[in-house]
């Protein structure tokens, strides 16, 4: 229990350094956001009456207090672009980022594990390096021109998945699913190539080991102690990347995003930083970083529970 406190203190005292560096670094980006939404055009009245209007001559402790008190509250603060809730603009976009990243990362783990066992098991063999080609492939390929690729083979020659687009969870499962197929898999590649390596080095660290051996004397096959022994110790070295690899996704669909037209958090504070929305921005960014912290405080919690002795 008092590593659950600990981690919990821990939590909420991130969350509140990481408000005041998003509000100070979103606050000094360049450019006038009344002006922005006015035009440069503008009565010099009017931009300074849209400033007042939306509170850009307050004091900037008194901005971060009402931002920072309303999120407590559940209060996203409204849109200055679009003159709706923040609220109504994020929670649709989750809707699309959030399955993506998940799926993603579904695909990551169900490709790397095996290439990484699979590696390991031949170590120092032409299928271990074939392996490793694969994954300094896939660290050298973006993620945004593998994207263009799978759109000309399996939507522009094959025809078998759309090219971009989300038409919604309402319509049915597969037509969602399926527009999200073609980008997971351009995101998951990159991750695969990461964990891929991770999961080989991991299963080889704890190779050499006195049980590792002793299950062999027994009569125990290699492939069988690689799966069921050293891959169980080894597995906390893998979650530490998967955690990092999820959080990196649910931020970095941006590039992604946009590729595939797909109306999720990415593509949002895309157009909030086009204009200047500095409300939207700095909730999306808070958002994404709620996200994570969360993400490394279940990984902590998965830690205790694997090994006990963790303090």
């Amino acid at each position: 229990m008092k590593y659950i406190i600990t981690k919990f203190i821990g939590v909420f005292i991130t969350l509140f350094f990481a408000s005041v560096i998003i509000f100070i670094a979103v606050e000094i980006l360049p450019g006038d956001p009344a002006l922005t939404i006015l035009g440069i055009e503008s009565e010099p009245e009017a931009v300074e009456a849209l400033r007042d209007d939306l509170g850009l001559n307050d004091t900037g402790i008194y901005r971060y207090s009402s931002w920072v008190l309303g999120l407590m509250k559940g209060d996203l603060g409204v849109s200055w672009t679009y003159q709706i809730p923040a609220s109504d603009l994020i929670l649709p976009r989750l809707m699309v980022t959030v399955p993506l990243a998940i799926f993603a990362m579904l695909l990551s783990i169900l490709m790397s594990i095996p290439l990484g066992l699979y590696a390991a098991f031949y170590h120092r063999k032409t299928k271990d390096f074939g392996v490793m080609i694969f994954g300094l492939i896939g660290l050298a390929i973006p993620s945004f021109w593998l994207g263009l690729m799978l759109i000309i083979i399996f939507s522009l020659k094959l025809g078998w998945l759309p090219s971009g687009g989300f038409p919604g969870w309402s319509n049915g499962f597969w037509p969602a699913f399926s527009s999200l197929l073609l980008p997971a898999l351009a995101l998951a590649t990159v991750q695969t190539a990461v964990l891929s390596r991770i999961v080989r080095a991991a299963v080889l660290e704890f190779s050499n080991d006195d049980f590792v051996r002793t299950a062999i004397a027994k009569g125990v096959s290699r492939k069988k102690v690689l799966v069921k022994h050293v891959f169980r110790n080894a597995f906390i070295t893998t979650l530490t990347v998967m955690g990092l690899q999820f959080s990196f996704l649910l931020a970095g669909t941006v590039v992604v995003e946009n590729v595939f037209f797909l109306p999720g958090l990415g593509r949002l504070i895309m157009q909030a930083i086009a204009n200047r929305d500095l409300i939207l921005i700095e909730d999306i960014v808070m958002l994404l970083v709620l996200f994570v912290i969360i993400i490394n405080l279940c990984i902590d919690v998965v830690y205790k529970y694997i090994d006990p002795r963790l303090e």
